[in-house]
Order: C-alpha cells, then sequence, then structure tokens
C-alpha cells in the first residue's frame, strides 16, 4: 500500500477564514487526498495524500482565484508531530529555514491583485457618475459597466467555489445581492456595494499579511553575513553556509549571525530584538547568544552550535506558524457555526422579500431591496475572522518576547489555570551552583579564593565551576598548583605556593583536624539554609570555609507572588534533597515536596487534577516529561535550542520565571480580545438589521455592517501585536 506523504504549500491572497475553508473543502474532495488544513493567518496549506500529483492540487486551488506554491519537499504523513495526551491541536514540523519561505504575497500591498481590482473598480464608478452628469440619457448603463468589472472576479469565485463544495460562499451572498439590486433598478447602489465589498477585502489582506509580516520580520534581525576563522585567518562568508562547530568572530555592534558559545571574549549583548529585555547581558566564555543580538563592547568569538535552518529564530519563527496553523476551541465553534450561519442569512434574506408582499400586500420593490440589505448584512467575514485574528496576533505577540505557545488551544487554556506546580533546579533556580558566603580564619578573602581557584582549575565539576567563576568576578590571582589530585567522595588536594593546600567536605576535614564549636555551628546553618560547604584547609589547618548553592533565579519571588495575587496556587516538586528545597522554598514562599522521581512529580500532577484543578506544570522538559505530559498545559523552561518542545504546549525561551504571570496575562487579553470582536461584528449586524427592516438604510450601509465590523474587527486584533510583555 502506497504510504500518504504531507505537503505544504504557501497560498497568497487566502486572508480570511472563509477562504481557507473554501480551499480546504475544494482540496479535500480530490481523490487521493485524504487531508487538506488550510491556514490564513500563516497563509500555508498542509496537504495528506497518496500519488495525487501537485500540479492537480495547485490547479484546485488557483481554480478559486489563490496564487500557491510548494513551501517544501513531501514528507511521509507518518512523521506527522509528536501530539500530547489531551485534545490540544499542533500543528505539523517544517523544517525549512524562514529564508526558504515563498515570496507568495510579500510584495507592496498595492501591487497585490486585490488592490489592482479594487483600483479599477473605484475608477469604473468614478467614469460612470462622471458620464451619468455630462449624458444623463446614458441612465443606468455606466453603473452596469462599472459594477461588472467588480462583479465578474466576483462572481466567478462564487461560481468555481460552488463546484468545489462551497455553493455558500461570501461570494455567493454578494453576487445574488448584486445582481437583484439590478434588477430593481438600484444599479448605483449594486455598483457602491460591490466597491466597498473590494475595498473590505483589501483591507482584509493587508491586515492578514500586516500580522505574518510581524513575526517572519524576526528574520530580518540576521545578518546576511558572518566572519569565519578558519586556519589563523578570517573571511566573510554567507551567514547561512555556517556549520555547527564553526568560530565566527563578532565585532563590536555587529549582530551575531548564529546561536553559539563565546569561546573567547566578553561583552555586553543587547538581546532586546528578541527577548524584549532592553538591559544588555554581560557574557562571557562558556555562556550562551543567539542570533540576531548585537555584541555591544568588544570583540567576541563563538563556536556555531545551530545551522541557519535551526537556530533561535528559525525555530521561533517555525514554532508560530505551526501554532497558527492550528485551530483554537473557540474558532474551531465559529467554523461551525458559520457553516449553518450562511445558508440561514440566504433563506432569512429571502423570507424578509417574499414574506411582506405574499401575505400583507407590500411592496415587492422595497421588500426585495430589504431582502438584498439582509443579505450584505449578514455576510460572516467579520464573524469568522474575529477568533483567529485575535489568536495569531497573541501568538506573535508572545513568540517576539520569548514566549512560545503550540497553537490556540494553549493560548486558551492558560487563563483557566488554577495550579501551577514548578520544578526546582533550572526553573526556580538558576540551574547552576554559585558561591553565597566566604568565611575566613586569618586570611584574606580573596587569598582564599586564589588558593581554592588554585586546586580547581580545569574542573567541570559544578562546585569548582562556583569557586572558578567567583574567583574570575573578584579578579583573584589563580596560581599555579602542583601534585594537585582529586580524592573520591572527599574533595581535591595539591601544592600552591609551598603550602599542602586541601578543599574538602565538611566530613573529610573533621578527619584530618578539629573544628571548633563555632566553626560545626556555622556549617550547620550554612546546611540548613540548603548550601553545600567545602573546608579549605592550608597544612591540616583550617583556613576558610566556601557555601554554595544553586541560587534563586533573580525575579522568582516576585513573580510567586503575582501568581499568588492573582488567586493561582502554587507548589515546588523536585527530586533535590528535602533540606535544600525547604531552603530555596522559604525564601520563594513556596510550598515544596521533595526527593521526588519524575513518576511522583507525574503522580502528584494528576492527584491535584483529581481535586478538580486545572494544573500547569513548569519544568526543563528533560526529566520533567512525564508531569509534562499528565499537566493540562506543560511548560518547558529553557534557552534557544535547549528548549524541550516536544513534550510541552509552551516553552519559556529566556528563563525568566516572570514570563510565567505575563502569558498568562497574554491568554486573558487575547480572550478578552476576542469577547469584544465577536461583540462588535453580531453588534453592528443587529442594529443594522434593524435599521433596515424599518427603512432608515439600505444597501450600501448594508455592506458596511460587514466591511465596517470586518475593519474593526481585524484593527482590534491587531492591537494585540503592541502587547506589552510582562504584566
Amino acid at each position: 500500500m502506497t504510504e500518504a506523504v504531507r505537503t505544504k504549500y504557501r497560498v497568497g491572497g487566502m486572508d480570511c477564514a472563509a477562504c481557507a475553508t473554501k480551499i480546504e473543502t475544494a482540496v479535500t474532495r480530490l481523490p487521493g487526498v485524504s487531508e487538506a488544513g488550510a491556514s490564513f493567518t500563516a497563509g500555508t496549506l498542509n496537504v495528506v495524500h497518496t500519488n495525487v500529483p501537485s500540479i492537480a492540487i495547485e490547479k484546485a486551488v488557483r481554480t478559486l482565484g489563490y496564487s500557491i506554491a510548494p513551501a517544501n519537499a513531501p514528507t511521509p504523513a507518518s512523521e506527522a508531530p509528536h501530539e500530547h495526551d489531551h485534545d490540544h491541536d499542533h500543528g505539523d514540523h517544517d523544517h525549512s529555514s524562514p529564508a526558504s519561505h515563498s515570496e507568495i504575497g510579500d510584495g507592496p500591498w498595492w501591487q497585490s491583485r486585490k488592490a489592482k481590482l479594487t483600483a479599477l473598480c473605484g475608477v469604473a464608478l468614478l467614469l460612470a457618475y462622471g458620464v451619468g452628469q455630462l449624458i444623463p440619457a446614458a441612465g443606468h448603463w455606466p453603473f452596469i459597466a462599472a459594477l461588472l468589472v467588480g462583479l465578474i472576479p466576483i462572481a466567478r469565485r462564487a461560481f468555481a467555489g460552488a463546484l468545489a463544495g462551497t455553493p455558500f460562499s461570501i461570494e455567493t451572498l454578494m453576487t445574488i445581492a448584486a445582481i437583484g439590486a439590478v434588477i430593481i433598478g438600484a444599479t448605483e447602489e449594486a455598483a457602491t456595494v460591490v466597491l466597498l465589498f473590494l475595498v473590505g477585502e483589501l483591507l482584509e489582506g493587508v491586515s492578514a499579511n500586516r500580522a505574518r509580516a510581524s513575526i517572519k520580520g524576526l528574520t530580518a534581525l540576521l545578518p546576511r553575513t558572518a566572519w569565519l576563522e578558519q586556519n589563523g585567518a578570517l573571511r566573510e562568508v554567507p551567514a547561512a553556509d555556517l556549520a555547527i562547530g564553526a568560530i565566527i568572530m563578532v565585532r563590536p555592534g555587529d549582530r551575531i549571525a548564529a546561536d553559539g558559545i563565546i569561546t573567547e571574549g566578553s561583552s555586553h549583548i543587547d538581546e532586546s530584538p528578541v527577548t524584549g529585555e532592553s538591559v544588555p547581558k554581560r557574557r562571557t566564555v562558556g555562556d550562551t547568544v543567539f542570533a540576531g543580538t548585537i555584541n555591544t563592547d568588544a570583540v567576541l568569538k563563538l563556536r556555531v552550535t545551530a545551522g541557519a535552518a535551526d537556530n533561535s529564530i528559525a525555530r521561533i519563527v517555525r514554532l508560530v506558524e505551526e501554532a497558527q496553523e492550528s485551530k483554537a476551541p473557540t474558532e474551531r465553534f465559529i467554523d461551525r457555526f458559520s457553516r449553518y450561519y450562511t445558508p440561514a442569512v440566504l433563506v432569512a434574506g429571502a423570507l424578509v422579500a417574499i414574506v411582506p408582499p405574499l401575505l400583507f400586500g407590500q411592496s415587492w420593490s422595497e421588500w426585495v431591496y430589504k431582502g438584498l440589505a439582509v443579505l450584505l448584512i449578514g455576510c460572516p467575514c467579520a464573524l469568522v475572522i474575529s477568533t483567529p485574528a485575535a489568536i495569531a496576533a497573541g501568538l506573535s505577540a508572545g513568540a517576539r518576547r520569548g514566549l512560545l505557545l503550540k497553537g490556540g488551544a494553549v493560548l486558551e487554556g492558560l487563563r483557566k489555570i488554577t495550579t501551577i506546580a514548578f520544578d526546582k533546579t533550572g526553573t526556580l533556580t538558576e540551574g547552576k551552583p554559585v558561591v553565597t558566603d566566604i568565611v575566613s580564619f586569618g586570611r584574606d578573602e580573596r587569598q582564599l579564593l586564589a588558593l581554592a581557584a588554585a586546586l580547581e582549575s580545569g574542573s567541570s565539576h559544578p562546585l569548582a565551576v562556583a569557586i572558578l567563576a567567583r574567583a574570575a568576578a573578584d579578579k583573584a590571582p589563580i596560581p599555579p598548583a602542583a601534585a594537585a589530585k582529586a580524592i573520591a567522595g572527599k574533595g581535591v588536594t595539591g601544592k600552591v605556593g609551598g603550602e599542602e593546600i586541601s578543599l574538602l567536605s565538611a566530613q573529610a576535614a573533621e578527619a584530618i583536624t578539629a573544628l571548633t564549636d563555632a566553626q560545626r555551628t556555622q556549617i550547620a546553618a550554612f546546611n540548613d539554609a540548603g548550601k553545600t560547604v567545602s573546608v579549605l584547609l592550608a597544612n591540616g589547618n583550617l583556613i576558610g570555609l566556601f557555601a554554595i548553592r544553586d541560587e534563586a533565579r533573580p525575579d522568582a519571588a516576585a513573580a510567586l507572588k503575582t501568581l499568588r495575587d492573582r488567586g493561582i496556587e502554587t507548589v515546588m516538586l523536585t527530586g533535590d534533597n528535602a533540606r535544600t528545597a525547604k531552603a530555596i522554598a522559604a525564601t520563594l514562599g513556596i510550598e515544596a515536596r521533595a526527593e521526588l522521581l519524575p513518576e511522583d512529580k507525574q503522580a502528584i500532577v494528576k492527584e491535584l487534577q483529581a481535586q478538580g484543578k486545572v494544573v500547569a506544570k513548569v519544568g526543563d522538559g528533560i526529566n520533567d516529561a512525564p508531569a509534562l505530559a499528565a499537566a493540562d498545559i506543560g511548560i518547558a523552561m529553557g534557552g534557544g535550542t535547549d528548549v524541550a518542545l516536544e513534550t510541552a504546549d509552551a516553552a519559556i525561551l529566556h528563563g525568566r520565571v516572570a514570563d510565567i504571570p505575563a502569558m498568562i496575562a497574554l491568554s486573558q487579553a487575547v480572550m478578552s480580545n476576542i469577547t469584544v470582536n465577536i461583540t462588535i461584528a453580531l453588534g453592528l449586524k443587529a442594529v443594522f438589521l434593524v435599521t433596515t427592516l424599518i427603512g432608515i438604510t439600505g444597501l450600501w450601509p448594508a455592506i458596511l455592517a460587514d466591511t465596517g465590523a470586518t475593519v474593526l474587527v481585524t484593527a482590534n486584533a491587531l492591537r494585540l501585536l503592541n502587547w506589552p510583555g510582562r504584566r
């Protein structure tokens, strides 16, 4: 049996949900196509098929009046993306680089076919008015000619849609209304209505392109070239050609061309283009930097860690596009509703036109006119665009601030969260130990650091890294150590400056030298605070203590308080020992449950859900995978390429705990925006329906009820692109 393949296309001119539905219906009817999913917000069409020539799919779409081009090579449908255990509608993975995006629909809006048709129709209508003034005997004919300029393409699309399985389209309503208006003698109004309809469609296209451009604009942050170091020489190469492991030089003021790890140099990095963080951060050897950020003040050398197709910006663009291809529950409901709504509008228009004259002897021309107006009022454009436009703008706004969500279902679900379970290491804490306290006995602190760093030099042990980092920060000179050796489970010893120096655990140190009661009390106090204590000995005498702990992230306490103030419960789930967990939890004001295995974390999440709570789990996405999968929403905390999005529904790219309440605030802002949009869409229709039936408004105000509502709804949704971020 032939294996089904998934092919992705980019579609131009698909600017509203009704367009997407029409394309899906037409393509699904092709023999051999098992599934078609069109997203007007992403401008894409995904088709699962067996042996269907690409030309047949493209012809079906072009017949409806849209442009189309393949976005990637077909992939086996069995390689569909990982789905979460519950009903989240995730998109498929397109591993093409953003640079390979088709140029369909990417040109200036005034050069589009819709803009040219609208301009032509507008000129024709002005000429018709001019001819009418100069030659009154011409009557309605100039307006019929002007009407046909715009109506013929609309009617052609209506006919093509009907043949492809969508008889009750917006174009069908428009065509019937325009032809009906001509029949009853309202030719001038019919021509005006067609022009207003085309203007509305053009504005839809401009708005849809602006929403797409918001996220694709991230790709413009990437420089086109990079300085590659090879065999000690530098040469300029295309950034897209950089291979993983390559060493590149970044000059002060340059944008960084690839994700990488600094191998030489130290500089402040302006991450605001990618993270929204306004203050540049100091980055040094061993730190990760992201493509698109700006090196501000010193020459850096970095080792490339991701190719052009997989750097942080490429992944953000790809993930947002996949998210926009999925549908939120509200959007799915509106789609189902609109399938019945449009035929109902046709029936309502017919009843308004026929019943009063037939049953009550009213004027046929008056009520047919009102019936045609009802058709225009009933156009579902504003209603069907109300939800996807807001969700697309919300997903883009979040992504630009390092908040990645895998679709509208996740965006909707976040506002319902009542409990959040956090991992400790790497989530609430930095994930790397630091020296928090140095206690000296008769020697200078910098001297203690120098001796300890001399023993630990070259070690990759987390405690050694912490001591070396503190020595570098305090500018402590590191002398050479002789005969340095590690003692398993105890520490490290060696000769530094003629002295026998040892850096040991408290237990190992006490076996060598006697500790005073005060020293034991100090060590116990550090241990109670969840800190690991290393004891420094010189010639067998205690000269200093180093207290080391994985510290809480700077914004963790404030972020947790924000969540509690909003009535959201928080709990910390960790595999660490109870004493350390309790100490960190005390500084953050959060309940701690410690010494847990991954399956224990999952069981606690299920236990919370059994109590009727809606649970989000925040973790590093690796050892927390079972709990992330079990939670209503799993959120991975990480940086750039380390984000484990396979199991999680969302990701905090830049390691800020404050982004969790921000993500929930974004969800609330989007859902509030959708409520306003639906109110505008239905409210304007209700007002114009009443004014039409009582004879106050006619045909062209009726089309404004839909076109005007569409513009208002879209403009309201686009406000989300300026969402301020953390709240």
